[in-house]
């Protein structure tokens, strides 16, 4: 990631600050700390004091975040048109729904089934959002000649490592290079509003609840009645193989207009289909009795292509002119991926010698902005890393975010979850408090050097973890939250100093460290 130079305001904090940054007095508060962190405040030896943060907005681009979608996750779709934080949201879909079986798809006999619908079926999650101003959903084919597929399992050389992984061919959240078929006709289309999404839907062996149904033009499905196992007799080769019905039909985009909010759904839920309904007439029967049937296409794990396009706009938004530059921001905005981050720096740490550190806490509250965040509620998880200018990569925190013999991350035990507190309104608003009192002990005895921090929320993030140039130092996978969850959750937090005095606001960006002298 691109660094900004902040060297400036670290000096100049440094030099003119450090009295005002160590301010100390003894404990006069009851301190609560697990792990046996802290011995018993005897109200003497130990103090605390209290260490403004600088921190600064940036935005994630395709420069600086590779961060891909995966069909294991909730796939989003719908926009977000009135968010006066954070500015507007695009969410599209694109995937494929396959036959359970190929060779005996429709049983080859096309001239004998009668087609009564077709329908997309999708399995309903969740709402972000407003749940009462409806959206119209539109339903295209992708074009031929969009290479929209699964990717085999491959080999990566990743930091030293040949590793493997499967995955859709590097889709990622803003990357959108996907030709529709027919961009001005749509295969179907369907208004509605999100809440009625909760309430159970009555169809031909198909009665459930959390269902979104877009009837698609019959000429589709006829056109999949038609499609044979083979060329004979004329007919057209589809359902021979998976490559055969790839190269007649290469799958789904979805994409929404109106409404402010984003709908969440599931490509691997029960309810995620593609529902022929049709009349097997057989033996030339009496139309009376002709059998009604249908025939489901599912998304394969194995098989099906899968991408989430979410396209954030932030250029109305108060805060984006000045997002990316080296002025300290009181007010930082996070968004999930793909989304926002901040860049903090403690400089107040430099002054930190000759002690014993019980306690090293980055607290940082919410903002709390009545208008929409009951709307567009906070990030379910958040994570802090560092940048190691020695290897030019983010890293864990050292010490205090480590993974145990069975590579579990303490991420509950780290801050990256939120606690619950009330602000001076009386409001329930999200507070973090990332433990780095291991860190910080590093820093006071010369052992590792101060880091810039990173601020995100990430679904998925490659980290250097570990010790600082010792063998188990290497790169590891890390998702904060399982499952992973993107697109949803944004909050205004409070920021910090501006370097110049000492932030006053007790709600303020700060680290609160505890320690006794030596």
């Amino acid at each position: 990631m691109k660094q900004k130079n902040i060297a400036a305001a670290f000096v100049f904090v440094l030099v003119s600050s450090i009295t005002l940054f160590f301010s100390c007095k003894k404990i006069n508060e009851a301190t609560t700390l697990g792990g046996d962190l802290i011995p018993v405040v005897d109200n003497v030896n130990t103090f605390d004091t209290t260490l403004d943060v600088l921190a600064y907005n940036d935005i994630f681009t395709n420069s600086n975040d590779s961060s891909a979608s995966s069909y294991t996750e909730v796939q989003y779709l719908g926009q977000i048109t009135n968010d006066p934080l954070f500015g507007t949201t695009d969410a599209r879909m694109f995937f494929q729904l396959k036959p359970g079986f190929y060779k005996h798809s429709f049983l080859n006999r096309p001239d004998s089934l009668e087609l009564d619908s077709i329908v997309l079926v999708l399995d309903y999650v969740n709402t972000y959002g407003d749940t009462v101003q409806p959206q119209t959903v539109r339903v295209f084919e992708i074009a031929q000649i969009s290479s929209f597929k699964k990717s085999a399992l491959d080999s990566v050389y990743v930091d030293g490592i040949w590793e493997k992984y499967s995955y859709d061919t590097a889709y990622k959240y803003r990357q959108n290079n996907i030709v529709y078929q027919n961009p001005g006709m749509p295969l179907g289309q369907k208004t509605f509003v999100p809440y009625q999404l909760k309430d159970s839907v009555k169809a031909y062996k198909d009665t459930t609840a959390k269902q979104l149904r877009i009837k698609l033009d019959n000429a589709f499905g006829r056109r999949l009645l038609d499609y044979d196992s083979s060329m004979t007799n004329g007919r057209i080769d589809a359902y021979s193989s998976d490559s055969a019905f790839n190269s007649r039909f290469k799958g789904f985009a979805l994409e929404a207009t109106g409404g402010n909010a984003v709908l969440g759904f599931s490509l691997t839920g029960a309810n995620t289909k593609l529902a022929i309904y049709y009349k097997d007439k057989g033996n030339n029967r009496p139309q009376a009795d002709w059998d009604t049937t249908v025939t489901y296409f599912s998304f394969s794990t194995s098989l099906s292509a899968s991408a989430n396009y979410i396209q954030r706009d932030y250029s109305t938004t108060p805060w984006y002119a000045t997002a990316g530059d080296n002025v300290p921001d009181n007010s930082i905005f996070i968004q999930n991926t793909p989304g926002t981050f901040a860049k903090l720096s403690v400089p107040g740490l430099a002054g930190l010698n000759s002690r014993v550190v019980h306690l090293a806490q980055l607290i940082i509250e919410q903002d709390y902005t009545n208008i929409t965040d009951s709307l567009f509620y906070a990030p379910l998880s958040m994570m802090l890393d560092a940048w190691d200018p020695s290897i030019s990569k983010f890293r864990t925190i050292p010490y205090d975010l480590l993974a145990n013999n069975s590579g579990t991350f303490g991420f509950a035990s780290f801050g990256t979850f939120p606690g619950r507190s009330l602000n001076d309104a009386g409001q329930s608003i999200n507070v973090w408090k990332f433990n780095l009192t291991r860190y910080v002990q590093q820093v006071v005895t010369d052992r590792l050097p101060i880091y810039d921090f990173r601020l995100y929320s990430p679904t998925f993030v490659r980290l250097q973890y570990g010790i600082p140039s010792v063998l188990s130092d290497v790169s590891a996978a890390i998702q904060p939250i399982s499952p992973s969850v993107s697109t949803i959750g944004r909050v205004k937090l409070y920021g910090g100093g501006d370097g110049s005095l000492p932030n006053a606001n007790p709600r303020r960006m700060r680290v609160r460290v505890v320690y006794s002298k030596l």
